[in-house]
């Protein structure tokens, strides 16, 4: 599997400016009124920016977390809960947890069988070892601790369950990642324009994904986080997205 171990801003947008930039410091109330503000179209946009692969993004994740029926996943930053529908195809329990209750309410409006809750992934509202595995998909870079939430993970999980990130990441090959970045800082919020109810806030998207650790950076984040272990990721598209996985001891 080629796997390695190891917003312009209105008066009513005021309170939004602080977090188009990447180096905000990712206060979650800040964080969640950014993705209140993007909620309605939000699907669609990152169906055209990421030019239709996020479904396959998507199926990558189901597949590399091996769920079984009967068995109980929760999708952190599940947003409108579109990962957590693809999560519970395999035909396990899938809920969702996410901070923003924008997107939450717009998700139950278009996905009211799929369960989703109000949750900051730093407090997650469930008791120790519930769950089979949980998975985090473009999220990760969100929280203001990563290390933290990599530790609350674990926490609701049980021992031998497992993790799946799904984050964007750096393309490995160099003159493709030079393209990219060049996308990412000029194209894509020109491209969010057409489509995102706040395209401003997608500067700070593409910001966040350039500040974001590399595949190997990343890896041996999860893997100092203690009890994760076994940590591997695969690439892609190229690298624009890795999937790490690890197992909870």
């Amino acid at each position: 599997m080629g796997d390695h171990l190891a917003r312009s801003v209105s008066p009513g947008c005021e309170r939004l400016a602080n977090v188009t930039r990447a180096d905000l410091d990712k206060q979650p109330h800040e964080v969640a009124e950014m993705f209140d503000g993007v909620a309605r179209r939000y699907d669609l946009t990152n169906t055209v920016i990421s030019f239709g692969q996020d479904r396959g993004w998507r199926r990558a994740t189901r597949a590399a977390l091996g769920l079984r029926p009967g068995e109980r996943v929760l999708d952190v930053g599940a947003g409108t809960g579109i990962s957590t529908e693809e999560l519970a195809r395999s035909g396990a329990f899938a809920a969702g947890a996410d901070i923003s209750i924008g997107m939450l309410q717009a998700g139950r409006r278009v996905r009211p069988a799929v369960p989703l809750l109000a949750g900051d992934a730093l407090r997650l509202p469930f008791a120790d070892s519930v769950f089979d595995a949980v998975t985090i998909s473009f999220a990760l870079r969100n929280v203001v601790d990563t290390e933290a939430a990599l530790a609350e993970f674990a926490r609701v999980t049980r021992p031998g369950g497992r993790l799946v990130v799904c984050e964007f990441s750096h393309p490995t090959n160099a003159a493709f990642r030079t393209v990219y970045l060049q996308y990412l800082m000029r194209s894509l919020p020109a491209v969010a324009r057409g489509v995102a109810t706040n395209p401003d806030a997608y500067v700070y998207l593409a910001e966040s994904i350039r500040a974001w650790p590399d595949q190997a950076a990343l890896a041996a984040r999860i893997a100092a986080s203690e009890p994760w272990t076994r940590v591997a990721w695969r690439n892609l598209s190229g690298g624009i997205v890795a999937l790490h996985r690890a197992t909870r001891v």
